[in-house]
């Protein structure tokens, strides 16, 4: 398992979602990734992406403006 970061600052829904998804295909079942992000709509969408598609929103934090949410990457089933 790993830690992974994603830069989707300045990118308007639905692309923090879409640079998610495609972070999480490269990644094993386990690991962890950070979207750092300034839309705030993805304190929304990445959640339900996470619940539709098995991965864990682990949480999220605020830091100046910007919003870091954290996922776990889960099997697949």
């Amino acid at each position: 398992m790993s830690h992974h970061e994603l830069d989707a600052r300045r990118m308007l829904c639905p692309m923090p979602v879409i640079k998610t998804q495609n972070q999480v295909l490269k990644l094993t079942a386990g690991d962890t990734l950070d979207v750092t992000c300034t839309d705030p709509g993805a304190l929304n969408d990445i959640p339900a992406w996470c619940r539709i598609n098995g991965h864990e929103y682990i949480g999220h934090r605020e830091q100046d403006d910007e919003i870091i949410i954290s996922v776990r990457v889960g099997d697949g089933d």
